[in-house]
């Protein structure tokens, strides 16, 4: 059997005997939870013995519960939601609230121990320099994506959000060229083309950054995006939280910061266009 362990559960229910049912769904309830139990442990959740446990992991296909274990945890890690939900909260609400302040705080902090403004600043010059700017995101990453592009092209000009609307990728990549500069933001949970998206990015030639929450795999020195893309710059962002969702305190942190370098280095000619801009809200009468 292969795939997932939660797809190779759902293909293993109709031949499960019943306390083999029984475990199967307490974890399809939880799927997270295989990851932090022990058998036993998962065995009491689901009222069954310590064997049905032993007698499901082999019937999933895996060699042991260990096996099983580290296949749920691999999961866990890419970012699915419904992986992170646990069954229970001793904590309370108010706990939890503190607990997700406390996180954002800590993520912009390590996030930034490790970003430079000297690098910040070497990509607001090329964005300022650039003929155009292109900026790309999928799901998650795309609302990162379209806020950076809304926030520098109050400065900038030349800024187009992928993927466009109503047009293919293809339609927009063969009109990058070397002068132009590319920002991809790379946060779990990614497409599966995005690693050769970025192949296709690198031979463009264009001066390309990397936002990313991505860790290299163990035994890497780099993430699959970075090795596909080979960006002049990476900048990593944390986004570790208590539940359930990626806490992406750093990666909008990063966005103000990086939309906010380039206006300040634009000086008179982004002073002139934001002038522009609010007379034509007055004039609109939009704002």
């Amino acid at each position: 059997m292969t795939g997932s362990y939660v797809a190779r559960i759902r293909a293993a229910l109709p031949v499960l005997h019943p306390s083999e049912r029984r475990l199967a769904d307490t974890i399809l309830s939880f799927p997270g939870e295989i990851a932090s139990y022990t058998a036993t442990e998962l065995a009491q959740l689901a009222n069954v013995s310590n064997a049905t446990v032993t007698r499901f992991v082999r019937r999933l296909g895996y060699e042991n519960f260990d096996q099983a274990r580290q296949a749920a945890r691999a999961t866990q890690q890419a970012g699915a939601a419904v992986f992170r939900v646990s069954s229970s909260d001793d904590h309370g609400p108010e706990a939890a609230l503190m607990g997700q302040i406390a996180q954002g705080r800590q993520n912009v902090e390590n996030s930034f121990a490790a970003i430079s403004l000297a690098e910040i600043d070497d990509l607001a010059e090329a964005i300022l320099q650039a003929n155009r700017v292109w900026i790309l995101g999928f799901r998650t990453s795309q609302a990162f994506a379209l806020y950076l592009g809304a926030q520098v092209g109050q400065t900038v000009t030349h800024v187009t959000v992928l993927p466009p609307a109503g047009q293919t990728l293809a339609e927009s990549l063969c009109s990058i060229e070397p002068a132009d500069v590319v920002i991809v933001f790379a946060l779990r949970r990614t497409v599966r083309q995005l690693p050769g998206l970025c192949r296709e990015l690198r031979l463009t030639a264009a001066q390309t950054a990397l936002i990313s929450d991505v860790l290299p795999q163990p035994g890497a020195e780099t993430s699959v995006f970075e090795a596909a893309l080979l960006p002049k710059w990476r900048l990593r962002v944390q986004t570790a939280a208590p539940g359930p969702l990626f806490n992406h305190t750093a990666v909008l942190t990063l966005c103000h910061i990086l939309a906010t370098r380039v206006l300040e280095r634009s000086g008179q000619a982004g002073r002139k266009r934001l002038l522009a801009i609010e007379a034509l809200h007055d004039s609109l009468g939009e704002i």
